[in-house]
């Protein structure tokens, strides 16, 4: 059935109730702002604060890195942090010593002197 047909079957509808009068173009637009307001805030709830929050944890990780540390790239290098600078942070993976970008580096596995707890 094509879009026309859709048309006309719509257009033999019944008519809305008789008590049910229309919004006024003044409370169409209330009604507008009031969807957009709830989407904005729903985008905000779901999309933004989450982000936000993850960027913070990410910030407060790498700020507390130091030497020792076993890190995971973004580009999935695995190695031990050498010396952690002001924008970098060089890592030793196998018998390579890389540079990379600190924000470069997703997660932090394994510290020095922690005792991991292994569940058995």
């Amino acid at each position: 059935m094509s879009l026309t047909g859709w048309n006309i079957i719509l257009a033999q509808a019944p008519a809305a109730a008789g008590g049910a009068q229309p919004l006024s173009p003044t409370g169409q637009m209330v009604q507008m702002v009031g969807y957009l307001v709830l989407m904005g805030i729903v985008f905000y709830m779901l999309l933004i604060r989450p982000q936000s929050k993850k960027a913070k944890e990410h910030a407060a990780m790498l700020k507390t890195m130091k030497s020792g540390d076993k890190v995971v790239t973004n580009g999935g290098v695995v190695g031990t942090v050498v010396t952690v600078k002001d924008r970098t942070v060089s890592i030793r993976s196998a018998d390579t010593k890389l540079e990379v970008l600190k924000s470069a580096v997703t997660e932090i596995t394994e510290r020095p002197g922690e005792t991991s707890v292994s569940e058995s």
